[in-house]
């Protein structure tokens, strides 16, 4: 492993890890409210794109960081819309 697979690795862990506490903060809490579902959807699409080129590239840590994210993010939506009070 070379010092830029290195460096992908460490930035994939950092922005996957930064982005599992609000998972777990809205699992927890149930609370909704302050999550935009446009901008989920946006990012979810984003991230999906991300793992497509992550693969098309053979990158390990690209597909690493979008393969957790993408469920991280599918999980906001589920808690949006699961939680969102009608």
């Amino acid at each position: 492993m070379d010092y830029e697979e290195i460096i992908g690795f460490v930035a994939a862990f950092l922005t996957t890890a930064a982005f599992l506490p609000q998972v777990y903060k809205t699992w927890k809490t149930k609370d909704v409210s302050s999550l935009s579902l446009p901008m989920l959807y946006l990012f979810f699409i984003g991230i999906a794109l991300w793992l497509i080129y992550g693969f098309l590239k053979g990158s390990p840590p690209m597909i690493f960081a979008n393969s957790i994210t993408i469920i991280s993010s599918f999980l906001l939506i589920y808690f949006k819309l699961r939680y969102s009070k009608k």
